[in-house]
C-alpha cells in the first residue's frame, strides 16, 4: 500500500502544480484507527496528505455531481463505475475530469476486525495481505482477504473501468460460482417469509438517510421522502413510511447501482441495505445483459427503448 500512497500523492502534486485540476478528491487518514475520510485537496502541499489503504469505502463519485472545476479523483472499480454512471447521465463532464485509478484488492470491515479482540482496537497495519491490529491487550496478525466487506468479496470488477493514470499493476478480476447467492436464497421464500425478512431486515432503521446521502447515485435536488406537494412519504417512524423509502430508492437505483456499498457502509444501524438493491442488479444482468458503469456509450437499460427488449409482463 506504501507505493500506492507515494504514486497517488506524486500524481495529485504534479496535477495541482501544472494546473491540470483545481482540486484531487482522495483520501486522507481519520482521527481513529481504520478509518479514513474523504478529502478534497486544493494544494500540492494537501496532496501529500493523501493516503490509501484497506478502509477507503466511502464512494467518491459522490463528490462529482454538478461540479464545475476541473478535478482529480482518485477511483477503485466501483468508483469508476459510478464515475461513468455520472458521466453517461449528465452530471459530470469527462474532460472535466483526471481520473487516479487505484487496483482494488477489497475493503475490509473494521466492525469485524473489532470482533477478534477484547478490547478497542488502538492501532491497524497493512504489509502486504497481511493486517496487524492491535488493542492495549493484544496484538494479532491476520490475512485481509478473509475479513472483507460483503460487497467486496462478491466484486468482479476491482480494477477501475475508466482512468487516466493507473497506480501499480492491474489485479486479477475474481470469478464467482454463484455471483447471487443471497438473492436467490429471498427469492426461494413464500410471501409470507418475504415479508417476514425485510420486517427484520428494517426493524432497526431511524430514518437517517445516511444510506441515501452516502449513495452516489442519490443527487435528487429534492427527494421524494422530501417533498411536500405531494407527499409521498410520512416523516414519521411508521412501517409503512420506512418500507416506501427503502424500496422505492432501491427502485430508484435500477441499472444503476454497482454494489459499491457506501450505504451499508454510513448506517448506523448495521442494516443490509444492499439486500433491496442486489435483486435489481441481478433482474439487470438476467434481463438485459447489463451491469452498471461498465461502458461510457451506453444509457442504463430503464433509459432506453429496444424492440427487442423483453416483455413477458405485458398482458
Amino acid at each position: 500500500m506504501e507505493s500506492y500512497i507515494e504514486q497517488i500523492r506524486t500524481l495529485a502534486v504534479d496535477l495541482l502544480k501544472s494546473g491540470k485540476v483545481d482540486v484531487v478528491i482522495g483520501y486522507r487518514r481519520g482521527s481513529v484507527p481504520m478509518a479514513t475520510v474523504p478529502f478534497m485537496a486544493r494544494t500540492p502541499e494537501q496532496a501529500k496528505q493523501l493516503t490509501w489503504d484497506s478502509h477507503c469505502t466511502l464512494n467518491l463519485a459522490n463528490y462529482l455531481t454538478n461540479r464545475q472545476e476541473k478535478i482529480g479523483i482518485i477511483a477503485k472499480g466501483c468508483d469508476s463505475r459510478n464515475i461513468v454512471n455520472h458521466i453517461v447521465e449528465n452530471k459530470i463532464n469527462r474532460d472535466q475530469l483526471h481520473i487516479i485509478g487505484v487496483p482494488c484488492k477489497g475493503m475490509v470491515n473494521p466492525k469485524e476486525l473489532q470482533t477478534l479482540l477484547d478490547d478497542e482496537i488502538i492501532s491497524c497495519a497493512e504489509t502486504g495481505s497481511t493486517l496487524t491490529i492491535a488493542s492495549s491487550q493484544a496484538e494479532i496478525k491476520i490475512e485481509r482477504e478473509d475479513h472483507l466487506r460483503n460487497n467486496c468479496s462478491l466484486c468482479t470488477h476491482r480494477n477501475p473501468v475508466i482512468y487516466d493514470d493507473l497506480v501499480g499493476e492491474a489485479v486479477e478480476e475474481p470469478v464467482l460460482d454463484d455471483p447471487f447467492k443471497d438473492v436467490n436464497a429471498i427469492e426461494a421464500m413464500d410471501a409470507d417469509e418475504k415479508w417476514n425478512y425485510f420486517d427484520d431486515l428494517l426493524d432497526g432503521c431511524i430514518r437517517c438517510y445516511a444510506c441515501r446521502n452516502a449513495c452516489p447515485l442519490c443527487y435528487c435536488p429534492t427527494c421524494f421522502v422530501d417533498e411536500s406537494d405531494p407527499q409521498w412519504v410520512g416523516k414519521g417512524q411508521n412501517d409503512t413510511d420506512i418500507k416506501t423509502f427503502h424500496f422505492l430508492r432501491a427502485f430508484h437505483c435500477a441499472g444503476r447501482c454497482t454494489d459499491c456499498g457506501a450505504c451499508e457502509a454510513a448506517c448506523p444501524m448495521d442494516i443490509h441495505v444492499r439486500a433491496f438493491t442486489r435483486k435489481l442488479i441481478k433482474d439487470s444482468k438476467e434481463l438485459f445483459g447489463w451491469e452498471a458503469g461498465m461502458d461510457i456509450s451506453k444509457r442504463p437499460p430503464l433509459d432506453t427503448f429496444a424492440p427487442d427488449d423483453p416483455n413477458d409482463f405485458i398482458k
